[in-house]
């Protein structure tokens, strides 16, 4: 097309720039558009694999209660002394200790071998205990159980931490739990269906919880086989291009895109932050009234008068509101780029619901606790998970983290075992006081943490740090 003769120097400028301006226009909405659509797909080929296989771990971890509503308490002479708390608590005791190694094994043995293979043997394990006929069986397979499961959710919360911008993780996170503890609150409902079995094959309906719950769990194995992702960088679902995007964002947002080698210095250098277990003690605190509610739910609705079936099946409502608040958390979470406030609000609506369920007069309105609980601790659990995620850099420490914050974790499942104890039964006050307790040392601890980032933020701002926090240019702590 020929230019007028009338046209100025300047105007002929003016032109050129108006058609860079519009080519860099068009190749920008060209990227964000290829930015969006492969994040979505990274998205539907991640999260959904991971939280459903986690939704078993999870059923298989908490099914005790619900088996021994349905039976099992009787036919193995549970209700003698402490048996059914120790065999819940023995579970706890590999699962604590294995979260680190199992995690650097994940590095060692490659994501898909690792997890397939603890996949298959805790499926394993939970089919055979369909088929112990002793208390002392159930408590070496509940061992067995805790060794294998260990490490697999510490793995995939790193394995999605790796994946997005440090503010972008908390609305996966909160999906992928979201996913699993609604699956978990419908584990009442599924294992009284699968309770009416009843002496088919002559086995008692709460075996056949075991048995059903593990053979999909096995299925579920080789779902993990064909479908678990690997990291970034060894991924083998993206184009080379869609790879690089992926690589260049979290280089872009943190700097950690490739893993960096492990080593025993690292490990110990992790472990000495100490900011690294106030997020386990914090996620402990979290995980205690939400294994409470797990184990003994069912247990204080029949002390409350309702029939095992009626125990079993009001057990999963309470699960319903967590659906919301953990999304609305994770969205203006994200949005606003800030977690502790979230937290705070989170465990006030915990800690009313825990209050109501232990002192009401009322059994309704002790019923309704469990909702409170539910909505405050689902939308608390995954913003503890994001916050911890948000403040740490490199593979190596993001590995040390994730394990021990889940470690730590895991110490609630042995508080909730030991201080709900048998002869507290149906209202369990001990018990859900010492829960209370934990939703104040929770509150103590985040303002402990985030006074010192916002301290640390400030020094970095003010050009007063010798060096750059967690060692990377640019890094500010996410409050």
């Amino acid at each position: 097309m020929s230019i007028p003769d009338n046209y100025s120097d300047s105007d002929i400028k003016k032109m050129d720039l108006s058609k860079e301006s519009s080519v860099s226009s068009l190749e920008s909405e060209r990227d964000a558009g290829f930015e969006r659509t492969t994040m979505r797909f990274v998205d539907w080929r991640i999260i959904p694999v991971l939280a459903m296989v986690y939704s078993f771990a999870l059923i298989d971890r908490i099914n005790l209660g619900a088996a021994y509503t349905a039976g099992m308490g009787v036919d193995l002479k549970l209700l003698t002394g402490e048996r059914f708390s120790i065999i819940s608590c023995m579970y706890f005791v590999p699962y604590i200790f294995l979260q680190l190694p199992g995690n650097l094994a994940l590095r060692y043995f490659g994501v898909r071998n690792w997890l397939s293979f603890i996949v298959v043997a805790w499926g394993s394990i939970q089919l055979a205990m369909g088929f112990v006929h002793s208390w002392g069986y159930l408590v070496l397979c509940r061992v067995l159980l805790g060794v294998f499961e260990a490490s697999f959710f510490p793995s995939l919360l790193f394995i999605i931490s790796t994946w997005y911008k440090r503010h972008e993780v908390h609305k996966r996170i909160a999906v992928f739990y979201l996913i699993s503890v609604t699956a978990g609150g419908l584990s009442p409902i599924l294992a009284y269906a699968i309770s009416l079995l009843d002496g088919k094959r002559g086995l008692a309906g709460w075996r056949w919880i075991f048995i059903i719950e593990g053979a999909i769990t096995l299925f579920l194995a080789i779902i993990t086989w064909l479908f678990i992702p690997a990291f970034p960088d060894k991924n083998t679902f993206l184009t080379r291009e869609q790879t690089t995007l992926v690589l260049r964002r979290i280089d872009d947002d943190r700097g950690d895109a490739v893993a960096d080698p492990l080593t025993c210095e690292k490990v110990k250098a992790h472990l000495s932050d100490w900011t690294l277990w106030a997020y386990g003690v914090m996620f402990l605190c979290a995980g205690l009234p939400s294994y409470a509610q797990s184990f003994f739910l069912p247990i204080i609705l029949k002390g409350m008068g309702w029939s095992k079936t009626a125990s079993l099946l009001l057990s999963a409502p309470p699960y319903g509101p967590s659906i919301v608040t953990t999304m609305l958390v994770a969205y203006f979470s994200d949005k606003h780029k800030h977690r502790s406030g979230f937290i705070l609000g989170s465990t006030l609506v915990c800690l009313t619901g825990v209050a109501l369920t232990a002192f009401a007069k009322q059994n309704e309105v002790r019923y309704f606790g469990a909702f409170l609980n539910t909505a405050g601790n689902s939308g608390g659990i995954p913003t503890i998970l994001a916050y911890s995620a948000n403040n740490v850099v490199s593979h190596s420490k993001r590995s040390v983290q994730t394990a021990l914050t889940v470690c730590l974790g895991g110490i609630a499942g042995i508080m909730a075992t030991t201080v709900f104890r048998a002869q507290d039964s149906p209202r369990y006050i001990p018990g859900l006081s010492a829960v209370i307790g934990s939703q104040i040392l929770l509150l103590s601890l985040l303002g402990i943490t985030t006074f010192h980032f916002m301290r640390q933020n400030k020094l970095m701002r003010a050009g007063k740090r010798s060096k750059p926090l967690e060692g990377q240019p640019g890094f500010y702590y996410t409050l």
